[in-house]
């Protein structure tokens, strides 16, 4: 049995470990450079990471602007996946977003995701749209989704 994850903010220095996820669970992954730029450059980002064992074994991005919140990439390692991981980082994503006064959230998520979007209708999440042809890597169409906090 794996050990419970314990929740932490990611900085800089995290760099390596958010890579590895990125490359381990997204087909068009995010480079280097964006995730030094989000967590160097980016007022608006906070990026929180599930650490079991001294090991960073999913993370979440979302930017925080006013009173509103765009998730930009969860993820968890392959072999930790089915744990209940993914919605643990949400819910303290969540309880982020509510202490920093956020009143709605949305994220957009593959339309043949299902499982993800599953996880965020346990947090509220509802369909907004339709972005056509979004992810660059096969032109899927992302389903866009919203929650009111």
């Amino acid at each position: 049995m794996k050990s419970t994850p314990v929740f932490r903010r990611l900085t800089i220095n995290d760099v390596d470990d958010i890579l590895h996820i990125e490359y381990a669970s997204f087909t068009t992954p995010w480079n280097r450079d964006a995730f030094v730029r989000e967590l160097t450059m980016n007022p608006y980002a906070i990026y929180i990471g599930a650490v079991i064992d001294e090991k960073i074994v999913a993370y979440g991005g979302m930017w925080i602007i006013i009173d509103e919140a765009h998730i930009t990439n969860i993820a968890v390692l392959p072999e930790y996946r089915g744990l209940k991981i993914g919605e643990q980082l949400m819910m303290k994503m969540m309880e982020t977003m509510i202490v920093k006064g956020v009143k709605k959230a949305t994220l957009e998520v593959r339309v043949t995701n299902i499982v993800a979007q599953n996880m965020y209708r346990k947090f509220g999440f509802k369909n907004g749209g339709i972005r056509k042809a979004y992810y660059t890597d096969n032109y899927e169409d992302a389903l866009v989704m919203w929650v009111n906090l």
